[in-house]
């Protein structure tokens, strides 16, 4: 797209035009009734469209002073025969978006030769390098959603975060190329060599300590009994008693006898009552044949006692097997008297 390009004549007419409407405007009864804040904020905005418009002038100015050369020639070697004035690209800068117009060389086939762009240093991009190194000073100190709204707040430029993002990681595209640059030259050999160290925060052996150190490490006293102080290291009152070969000695705290689980101790109690039962419904069977036939691990403790002595939990005479009830037993007692 072919842009506009003014004369030498009038060069910058648009920025004076610009700052009569900025002085009349401060001289107006709307300025007047502003506070200071106000009338900061809206000088701000204004005085950023002005250096804007003479930004834009200024590469109008050498747009128009650029002349017209034959012997340009593309990076494929080939001569560019055909020159076109008035080709403009999009350049946004701290004071927002401006047009740059120059020359293009071209020839059939070949891509578009601008000599101007090489004497401005334009990037291949369209934001300026100014606003690549605010965008990258800001990346640098946090996220990038934080330096986005960092540059609005001092430029007024939006920049969306893939943009910013491509920015920064394009500027830190030229460290190594910045440190091959930097020739550093060898120290004379009769130079001293001076190493200089910081020994804060390492833990020194007791016997490693300088006699000063030593003096105030065992003065020194902690200040809190939970936690550290702030500042404090962990540790800084020396070493461990025990040798560095050696394993901590044991805790000394008593362990606690674990008790059976309720389910077990439940499963015992009624494996009992069930024993107990069928010892009485066995009778005269014996007590033995019921331990061989059931077992001494289902029982209680107290129940296999019982069995080892020969008795059962209860008489056999009360369990209904066939024995005399307790009125008979009376009976016989009343008539042996």
């Amino acid at each position: 797209m072919q842009g506009y390009v003014p004369g030498q004549e009038g060069a910058f007419g648009e920025s004076r035009k610009c700052f009569g409407e900025l002085e009349d405007w401060l001289a107006s009864e709307e300025a007047a009734g502003l506070q200071h804040g106000e009338l900061e904020e809206q000088l701000d905005v204004l005085g950023r469209a002005l250096l804007r418009q003479l930004f834009r002038d200024r590469l109008d100015l050498t747009a128009a002073r650029e002349e017209r050369r034959h012997d340009v020639t593309g990076p494929d070697g080939v001569v560019r025969t055909r020159a076109e004035r008035g080709r403009t690209r999009p350049l946004v800068t701290r004071f927002g978006q401006v047009t740059v117009s120059r020359i293009a060389y071209r020839s059939p086939g070949r891509s578009n030769v601008h000599l101007l762009d090489a004497a401005l240093n334009l990037p291949e991009e369209k934001h300026s390098h100014g606003l690549r190194k605010l965008a990258a000073v800001e990346a640098a100190r946090g996220s990038v959603e934080a330096a986005g709204d960092a540059v609005v707040r001092a430029t007024g430029v939006r920049i969306g975060k893939r943009q910013l993002e491509e920015l920064a990681r394009r500027a830190a595209a030229h460290v190594d190329a910045f440190y091959l640059f930097r020739v550093i030259d060898p120290a004379p050999d009769g130079w001293p060599l001076v190493l200089t160290f910081d020994g804060k925060g390492i833990v020194m052996l007791p016997e490693a300590l300088r006699p000063a150190t030593a003096k105030a490490a065992a003065a020194a006293k902690r200040k809190l009994a939970t936690r550290l102080s702030p500042g404090e290291k962990n540790g800084r009152k020396g070493w461990p008693s025990w040798p560095a070969s050696t394993t901590p000695p044991r805790s000394r705290a008593r362990r606690r006898r674990s008790s059976a689980p309720p389910r077990r101790k439940k499963e015992e109690e009624g494996a009992g009552r069930q024993a107990e039962g069928q010892a009485e419904a066995a009778g005269a069977a014996g007590a033995g044949q019921v331990a061989d036939r059931l077992g001494h691990r289902g029982h209680p403790r107290r129940h296999r006692r019982r069995l080892r002595r020969g008795r059962t939990s209860r008489p056999a005479a009360q369990a209904g097997m066939g024995g005399p009830d307790r009125r008979e037993q009376h009976a016989d007692r009343d008539r042996d008297r």
